[in-house]
């Protein structure tokens, strides 16, 4: 693999700019899924073909980019992650689990000890066997006291981890985890290889069905399949191109002259132009996604509930909803569980727009009137500009002075988010309500965007997670979305369709398109096909 392509190596697609451009574990309930996650979507022959090199055009993507999977740093991290380095588990588009390169897994009786027997006879890029040191090392690579980890939080649930012969791993968890092996799904928990115990995490090699031949970060990566993969119902494209293309207006350029064969984050103001195309089939998965507005609960005036409740009532959400994503998704409830989630609270109302409440919640933080910056770019989703300006003349009614702060899109989420005060910034939501608030809100996360901390809800956390009783397990996770409702940092305004586009009868894929993730749980390189 080229470590880093040279200046000279960019490429350009017309006058794109590239920086702009399971036995017992059914028996303890944990993989019943998350719901169905419902698309719009037409049906597609299930025959794949194979060749071809694929073109595909994603709006995130930065120059800090890592290729350690770990920091999770970009979109564009990620779905390189989920295609060349492999997984223990791997998410289905019906939000189940299957094994991966565990072949299979099971818990103990209060699920603090998860055993996985390893697939045998894989092998990485460069040749070297994948054996349980591997998985032993990529977890404890998560775990170090230094570790720049997403997934920290959840590295630090592990009491131990330890190879029992070379292909079985026994993980032992401090308290008990019924949901702890869709964690290892994820693109950020890839399995690294390992030299003298430790993984190697810039190594670029993995044992994915395509292997990554050129990266230069901000701009493009080229993978080529891998022809020693041990899964053959993946992998069917020759090779694959990710290339970054920022502006949404450039990336619909690309796809119209047939300069890309796909792209993500279409731009919902062009949406059904794009759709008139006879030329182009526009895609709709709707699943967990949503926007929010997270606030640093830290620091004035955002320490003040009140504050934070006269926010999310002076906001406008059906309003959001038609005029920003063209009624392609739902209205949020401050919370970040979805009706495709197993434990969605059906009883909790949605909060409507009420300036009168919003004055009401300003009094009681002992104000007459509140000013603050809300800093967006629509990098990360599309409208979010836009979404900023129409909560700014909302809120104006209730006495609140947003200011929009428009910043720049390279480096948003290593510069802007959880950096600036209140930002804009989105979640594509979990397969699993654990996962979902252990990441984005639980006490000990890196990624608690809005430094929220709240005793009683990190209680409910800890006691969730590890309650095998179905019925104690779901009335838990109703009270803390709850919670999060009303006392929580982050404004939730919507939930949102994930919506791609691709050359119409040129590409094809799966009946049913995963929603857990953007970009068909960012499996799209694997599961896709020309047709």
């Amino acid at each position: 693999m080229k470590k880093q392509m040279d200046k000279t190596s960019r490429i350009s697609v017309g006058t794109v700019d590239r920086r702009e451009l399971m036995a017992g574990a059914a028996a303890v309930g944990m993989f019943a899924a998350a719901g169905p996650l419902i698309g719009i979507q037409p049906a597609h022959a299930m025959t794949p073909k194979k060749g071809g090199h694929l073109r595909l055009a994603t709006a995130e993507g930065s120059s800090s980019d890592v290729l350690d999977p770990a920091p999770d740093s970009s979109a564009f991290i990620t779905m390189l992650s989920s295609t060349y380095l492999g997984q223990l588990t791997e998410v289905d588009a019906n939000g189940g689990l299957q094994p991966q390169l565990a072949e299979s897994f099971e818990p103990n009786a209060n699920a603090t000890e998860w055993v996985f027997n390893l697939r045998k006879g894989v092998t990485f890029h460069d040749g070297k066997s994948f054996e349980a040191e591997d998985v032993v090392a990529t977890i404890n690579h998560h775990r170090g006291k230094d570790s720049k980890s997403s997934l920290k939080a959840f590295a630090a649930q592990v009491e131990d981890v330890k190879a029992d012969g070379k292909h079985r791993v026994i993980l032992s968890l401090k308290e008990g985890n019924a949901d702890y092996p869709f964690i290892l799904s994820t693109g950020a928990f890839s399995i690294l290889p390992s030299k003298d115990g430790k993984a190697q995490p810039l190594a670029g090699k993995g044992t994915g069905a395509y292997m990554l031949d050129e990266i230069e970060t901000g701009v493009r990566a080229v993978l080529k399949k891998n022809p020693n993969h041990f899964d053959d119902r993946v992998g069917h494209f020759d090779s694959a191109e990710l290339l970054i293309v920022a502006d949404a207006a450039a990336r619909q350029n690309a796809l119209l002259s047939g300069q890309v064969d796909m792209m993500d984050k279409v731009d919902l103001k062009t949406a059904h132009l794009l759709e008139n195309k006879e030329n182009i089939e526009v895609l709709e998965v709707t699943g967990t996604l949503h926007y929010t507005f997270p606030m640093d609960t830290r620091k004035g005036p955002f320490s003040d509930n009140n504050v934070r409740m006269a926010l999310k009532h002076s906001i406008d959400r059906e309003e959001i909803l038609q005029k920003v994503l063209r009624g392609r998704g739902a209205v949020g409830n401050d919370h970040p569980i979805s009706p495709a989630n197993r434990y969605y609270n059906t009883e909790l109302k949605a909060r409507p727009y009420d300036p009168e409440k919003a004055k009401f919640y300003l009094k009681q933080a002992g104000l007459d009137k509140l000013d603050v910056e809300l800093s967006a770019s629509d990098a990360i989703w599309n409208g979010a500009v836009d979404a900023v300006v129409l909560y700014r003349e909302q809120a104006a009614k209730a006495g609140i002075n947003i200011t929009a702060n428009r910043v720049p899109n390279d480096g948003y989420w290593s510069n802007v988010w959880m950096k600036h005060p209140w930002c804009a910034s989105y979640w594509s939501g979990r397969p699993t309500e654990d996962w979902m608030f252990s990441q984005g809100y639980g006490g000990e996360s890196s990624w608690n965007e809005s430094f929220w901390q709240h005793k009683k809800f990190n209680l409910l956390l800890k006691a969730a997670r590890a309650e095998l009783d179905d019925a104690k397990r779901r009335d838990m996770y109703w009270e803390m979305q709850s919670i999060v409702r009303d006392e929580g940092g982050s404004v939730v305004p919507l939930f949102a369709s994930h919506v791609m586009a691709h050359q119409k009868g040129k590409l094809g894929h799966p009946a049913k398109v995963a929603g857990n993730w953007n970009l068909d749980g960012y499996k799209l390189i694997e599961r896709w096909w020309f047709t």
